[in-house]
């Protein structure tokens, strides 16, 4: 009879050992403080430089706000400036048409025929178009300007002493920088000067 072979056990795998890291600063059996400890001016350091990322992008942040509010007052200023020269543009529209009747209520009144129920409605007509901005201008001895002024006649005058407006045939119309129709006018310039030619000032559309 043979004898059997005794087997010997098999070993378990060994279950991983625990690694346990200390991190005090100060070693509790010596009283020293670890090599590879961090210091506190390390950490006043991180502190630190986490305060300036922070404050740099509050800086960032407040530049771009700051960007924005100043786009969108320009923006305004561009809409409400669009918005006026789109109204003058309009009112200076209606004007031109209505010339020809402004210069016949002139006409009337010059000669003593503005009167009655005429008198009013032109007065009416005349107020309505002054509260929108509509005005007359030119007059005499005001300086002679190319600008504002058609010169329909030249005359050289000694007394003179620089070109001047002497006498109004027309009156020009404007909306605030907008001329409508220049002042036609009658120029007395110095008897050496040449400066004023008998041209029609263009008004602006």
């Amino acid at each position: 009879m043979s004898q059997g072979r005794s087997s010997a056990p098999e070993e378990e795998p060994a279950e991983p050992a625990v690694r346990i890291v200390d991190r005090r600063r100060v070693d509790p059996e010596t009283g020293e403080t670890r090599p590879d400890a961090p210091t506190p001016a390390a950490s006043s350091n991180l502190k630190k430089d986490g305060g300036s990322a922070d404050s740099n992008q509050v800086a960032e942040l407040t530049a771009d706000l700051q960007r924005i509010t100043a786009e969108y007052a320009n923006y305004r200023k561009r809409v409400e400036r669009d918005r006026e020269s789109m109204k003058e543009q309009q009112i200076a529209q209606i004007a031109t048409r209505l010339l020809p009747a402004l210069d016949d209520i002139e006409r009337a009144r010059e000669h003593g025929d503005l009167t009655g129920a005429f008198a009013t409605v032109a007065d009416e007509l005349l107020a309505a178009l002054r509260a929108l901005g509509l005005e007359t201008y030119g007059a005499v001895n005001e300086p002679f300007d190319p600008n504002l002024h058609e010169a329909l006649q030249v005359r050289n005058d000694v007394a003179a002493s620089a070109p001047t407006v002497v006498e109004v045939v027309q009156p020009g119309y404007r909306i605030g920088e907008r001329v409508i129709r220049p002042t036609r006018v009658v120029v007395a310039q110095p008897e050496s000067s040449n400066e004023v030619q008998q041209e029609s000032v263009v008004a602006p559309e």
